[in-house]
């Protein structure tokens, strides 16, 4: 659906394409880190259909387990369920959605597990989709997991 509402602009929905499928299919991050960064980033910024759609379609493949699908949402940096490098992960995307900048100790952390800045470009991207897909309405879709804490049915 996502895509239908973009090709009512197709200049933009061009131009986002590039930088989407350049992150998706060309980044640098491993799938494991680039779909942790997905699913905190749209699951923080209320994001739905996002989350469902990345999380029913990549976050097996991902390595991601089902408890730590819905942590992604509901839980915090520390949890056990989390890796040094996952936790890492996290903390940045926090400190980025809630202040717009990453702390000395987190930007260190993250340096300790990978010196990646398409971490920040990546985060920025799934803010900037969320933006449209909330700000357009777009609902779940139907075959795509719920995030936890909505009030759709099986969430």
């Amino acid at each position: 659906m996502l895509f239908k509402v973009l090709e009512r602009h197709p200049d933009l929905a061009s131009r986002m394409r590039a930088l989407g499928a350049g992150l998706l299919v060309h980044g640098r991050l491993s799938d494991a880190d680039r779909e942790l960064v997905i699913a905190r980033v749209t699951a923080r910024s209320g994001c739905a259909y996002e989350w469902g759609v990345h999380m029913t379609t990549y976050a097996e493949t991902a390595g991601l387990t089902p408890r730590q699908v819905a942590l992604t949402a509901t839980g915090e940096p520390g949890d056990p369920a989390w890796s040094v490098r996952q936790a890492a992960l996290l903390r940045a995307v926090d400190e980025l959605h809630d202040t717009a900048h990453v702390s000395d100790a987190a930007w260190s952390g993250l340096r300790e597990q990978l010196d990646e800045p398409e971490v920040l470009v990546l985060a920025g991207w799934y803010r900037t989709i969320a933006y449209v897909a909330n700000g357009a309405r777009i609902e779940p879709e139907a075959w795509a997991l719920a995030l936890p804490g909505t009030d759709r049915p099986g969430a």
